[in-house]
């Protein structure tokens, strides 16, 4: 196979001769697999620390040895190491390591043995320092003791000798390993023309090919399921590397410790080779079974239909987002993308107030995941600060509220299948929409504790009264849509200013981009869209007050043409102008009526007539054979 070098590695030998002191910063935690045959042997899987001790050897370099503010300086990859690097300093080796406080005015601190070992000439040394930002609470808050160590190191670094050896001339070279570049003081590494700092990323995409598609392949299998199963897969290869394409993208983000707990994972669970992807679930998320896969069609088939009963007058609405559903469990999502850990579906709702869109996302929730609850909301008019990201994603370290985390990134850890409902999208700040490019496009985020998120189960949905009103040239707000207006052309004006607010007073094309043709634009409540919001709403207070009550109301025609045509009479506020005025007109003077004549349950009930005109609205009834006036 191929030698696959990571571009972090290329820098590290490019610039370990020429730089003495090196930073290596970003995913410094993870395992890595040794690109080249030298001590460690080509392609192992080892820590960093090991890593280097490996590579520093094979490069000719005489010592190598790591340093721990909790142990001190030693070396656990090589015996006899630390002695020699304690005879070379002149420091007292205590059971193969070195104590070394990082910090004090002692000749025996970490920063005065690296000044000696920097500046000797007769042995080539190379030293790690681990989790280097450690050693301080923070760069900000340093005391003199602390500055004067590090102030040491960068000393070392542009003393540091240059020693002859078989291979060569070496420089002596101290290397730094840090989660953050910024976990240190900005004045030891900015415009330190000694210093070179080196970015370590997660492994890319073809690192993880090689891992999935090399000879570990066999390796994610118990040996039985493997044995049965890869003949078939021998004589259909084709098959094969979809499956292993697909999981290189749904490893997307993950280091190469966790492609080996999945690894162990997939080989303890004995899952067979077609399983794989799910794989990728159980370690993600715990779950053995994705409420993606256990989804009846049947249900499906009829979800329209069911979303009708509940959302009236949006019929070519209801079509568009069952489209996106469609493409979600039928695995289309995304297919166009060079991502496969996408969102399941991303829709952006926009049309007037009122016109079903909130109510659209919770019977999605409910019809996919069987519950409301799993539509999860987020009322964007608070976060409209510039502080709002942490707040919705969580604060870095340091900052209050650090350890509660992010409101969104814990939702979703808490619940990884769910919808993502992000009402009023245009009030989020700025700062907020640079987070969901990325959320769009990668599927993940990492929160302020560093861990993680995973998005690529969810469904995403953005509503918004964008293109309801739009500024002229002086700023003032005019309707950009009237209920005069048919159906297309209300969709080619919304969709159309939407555009304009994205590319033109944002400035920010590429957020449009990630949405795509998914706008989905909510006609206005028509008449007889309100007729039967309100017929509904009506049949359930009724239906209710019988279940609850046992009170049985009845409402002729001839009164429910009154409620009918005051209810009706401005549908601007649209479906929910419908309730409140189902509220003012028929739940306050009915709620009335009953307390003044005490009939708290059991009793039969008819509306004669409504006094819509009277301030409040009142309401004529009988119980049983007596009449009365509310």
């Amino acid at each position: 196979m191929e030698t696959l070098i990571s571009k972090w590695h290329r820098e590290l030998e490019l610039f370990c001769g020429l730089k003495p002191m090196l930073i290596l910063e970003g995913n410094v935690l993870d395992q890595y697999r040794y690109p080249v045959p030298g001590s460690l042997g080509e392609d192992t899987l080892t820590s960093l620390p090991h890593y280097l001790h490996g590579f520093f050897r094979d490069t000719g370099y005489d010592q190598v040895v790591f340093y721990s503010n909790l142990v001190g300086f030693m070396n656990p990859y090589e015996s006899g190491m630390t002695e020699k690097f304690a005879a070379l300093t002149g420091s007292e080796c205590k059971q193969s390591a070195i104590p070394a406080e990082f910090k004090g005015n002692s000749a025996d601190t970490a920063p005065n043995i690296v000044r000696r070992a920097m500046s000797q000439q007769s042995s080539a040394v190379a030293i790690v320092m681990e989790m280097a930002g450690h050693y301080i609470i923070s760069p900000d808050r340093m005391d003199q003791q602390d500055i004067n160590s590090f102030n040491l190191l960068m000393q070392s670094a542009m003393s540091a000798s240059t020693v002859r050896t078989p291979q060569g001339k070496m420089q002596n070279v101290l290397v730094l390993l840090v989660n953050k570049l910024n976990d240190l003081p900005t004045w030891l590494y900015l415009n330190n023309p000694v210093c070179k700092s080196i970015h370590l990323d997660a492994p890319d995409r073809e690192e993880r090919r090689r891992l999935i598609t090399g000879p570990a392949f066999a390796t994610f299998f118990d040996s039985t399921v493997y044995r049965t199963d890869i003949p078939y897969y021998n004589e259909h290869p084709d098959e094969l590397e979809r499956l292993q394409d697909k999981l290189v993208g749904l490893t997307d983000g993950m280091t190469f410790t966790d492609l080996d707990a999945m690894r162990r994972l997939s080989k303890r669970e004995a899952t067979p080779i077609r399983d794989l992807t799910q794989i990728v679930d159980l370690y993600k998320y715990g779950i053995k079974e994705n409420p993606w896969r256990t989804l009846s069609l049947e249900s499906l088939r009829t979800a329209k239909a069911d979303f009708e009963k509940r959302i009236k007058g949006q019929d070519a609405a209801l079509e568009r987002t069952m489209d996106v559903v469609k493409r979600a469990v039928t695995g289309m999502n995304g297919l166009s993308s060079s991502s496969t850990a996408k969102p399941k579906g991303v829709l952006f709702f926009a049309g007037p107030t009122g016109t079903g869109k909130t109510e659209t996302a919770k019977a999605l929730a409910e019809k996919l995941f069987g519950d409301e609850s799993c539509c999860i909301r987020f009322d964007m008019s608070e976060y409209g600060q510039s502080h709002s990201d942490q707040k919705l994603m969580g604060a870095p370290p340091g900052y209050v509220g650090y350890e509660a985390g992010g409101q969104l990134t814990n939702a979703v850890k808490k619940n990884p299948f769910s919808i993502l409902l992000f009402d009023e999208i245009e009030k989020a700040h700025t700062s907020i929409l640079d987070k969901f490019l990325q959320i769009l496009e990668d599927g993940r985020m990492t929160d302020g504790q560093g861990n993680t998120v995973y998005f690529s189960e969810t469904i995403i949905i953005f509503t918004s009264n964008l293109g309801i009103y739009v500024k002229d040239a002086l700023g003032k707000r005019h309707a950009n849509v009237t209920m005069d207006m048919d159906y297309d052309q209300v969709t080619k004006a919304v969709r159309s200013a939407i555009e304009d607010y994205f590319k033109l007073e944002l400035g920010r094309p590429e957020i449009l981009n990630r949405i795509g043709e998914n706008i989905v634009v909510f006609d206005f409540i028509r008449q007889e869209a309100g007729e039967a919001i309100l017929r509904a709403q009506v049949n359930k207070i009724v239906r209710r007050m019988e279940e609850q009550k046992s009170i049985r109301i009845t409402v002729p025609e001839e009164a429910y043409e009154q409620l009918r045509q005051a209810a009706l009479a401005d549908l601007s506020n649209g479906g929910r102008g419908v309730g409140n005025q189902v509220e003012s007109l028929l739940i306050n003077p009915l709620s009335r009526w009953l307390f003044d004549h005490g009939v708290l349950e059991n009793a039969q009930v008819t509306i004669d007539r409504f006094d819509t005109a009277a301030n409040p609205p009142c309401i004529h009834c009988h119980l049983e054979e007596d009449e009365d006036h509310a």
